[in-house]
């Protein structure tokens, strides 16, 4: 682990090298950010799932409410209940820590590596002699990057007669970091929290551990970092704010204001030329008054040729001539009889002469 981190750093200086001064504190803490940077895309996939695993704890959290008032005061009980009901869907309270676990080896490494540095070093796991040398030299923010707050003999001496620094002004720029590691560590967790939505149980007391818990260990831890690490912890703090951010962009908590938001813009969109009626199309009205279009049918009436129109006889009745083929006569606007001695609709002499006497 030591070496694979050590090598990490030097191929990052090694590239910022090319226009930076190899000695200055600029490409050693540009080294250390890209290193924050390798690591986390690695992780990124536990990240994600991290993400869904405190959705899963989110969906059951009304069955859970359930359960408390179903067991009471029998806290045993509940938990009992509580841990079957996540193994029967798969939901594990502990897999927000994924991300976590596997930067504390590497974050003990790069302690390491940075604590061993020091001007009688012939060499540092994958560095040579040059380039262990120049991380010794190097400053940042005149602080040389491998000093801490709290450093002990003979590294104190040796490392302060290398660069010509005095020993408060490393615990001033050590102190200034320290409070913004520690701050901005909690700020993280904070909005991490905040955005992820309510919790029971086990994630709960663990989301507790790490808001409060974490800020505090690291302040007193902080003392003993190197400057180089301190660098990394605000760095790493930084890129998990983001990445924050950005996933619960992609991946709202349900219910959330942009939970809503993207559930509407994932609607599909109709297109309004879709809903008018095609052309040709007769409008229907049905019994709730309400107008749709069908496609234009032919209707029987549209069937009546100009034959078969209607023929006004002179007794003011309506007939139609008889189709072909048959001997039925088809009329329009009700039914004509015919008289006896005419045939067809046409009157006979007979009641020409009756009409005209009255």
């Amino acid at each position: 682990m030591y070496t694979a981190i050590a090598w990490v750093m030097k191929q990052w200086h090694a590239l910022f090298s090319t226009f930076l001064d190899p000695a200055s504190g600029i490409a050693w803490a540009l080294s250390v950010v890209m290193l924050v940077v390798t690591i986390r895309v690695l992780l990124f996939r536990l990240f994600v799932k991290q993400v869904k695993s405190q959705r899963a704890m989110q969906e059951i959290q009304p069955e859970i409410q359930k359960l408390r008032k179903q067991y009471g005061s029998d806290k045993q009980g509940f938990s009992q209940a509580m841990m079957a009901m996540q193994k029967e869907r798969g939901v594990n309270p502990l897999a927000g820590c994924l991300p976590i676990l596997p930067q504390i080896p590497i974050f003990i490494g790069l302690f390491h590596v940075l604590r061993r540095i020091a001007p009688e070093a012939r060499g540092l796991y994958s560095w040579d002699f040059d380039l262990t040398q120049q991380a010794a030299e190097a400053k940042l923010f005149g602080a040389p990057i491998a000093a801490s707050f709290n450093m002990q003999e003979p590294k104190q001496s040796a490392i302060l007669a290398l660069t010509d620094n005095s020993y408060t002004n490393i615990r001033i720029v050590a102190m200034i970091l320290i409070i913004i590691m520690c701050f901005t560590t909690f700020y993280t967790q904070k909005q991490i929290q905040k955005r992820s939505g309510p919790v029971e149980g086990q994630a709960a007391t663990i989301q507790k551990l790490l808001l409060y818990g974490m800020p505090i260990s690291l302040f007193v831890s902080g003392f003993f970092f190197p400057i180089l690490v301190l660098l990394y912890w605000f760095t790493n703090n930084l890129w998990t704010l983001g990445q924050q951010f950005y996933i619960l962009k992609k991946l709202p908590p349900p219910g959330s204001p942009g939970a809503l938001a993207k559930a509407e813009a994932d609607k599909p969109k109709i297109d309004p030329k879709l809903l008018a009626p095609k052309p040709g199309a007769k409008p229907v009205r049905p019994k709730n008054g309400k107008s749709t279009a069908l496609p234009a049918a032919t209707s029987p009436a549209e069937d009546v040729t100009d034959a078969e129109a209607p023929v006004a006889d002179g007794t003011g009745s309506t007939a139609a001539s008889s189709g072909p083929g048959t001997g039925e006569n088809r009329v329009s606007g009700g039914s004509a009889r015919p008289r006896s001695g005419s045939s067809g609709g046409s009157a006979g002499p007979a009641n020409r002469g009756r009409r005209k006497r009255r």
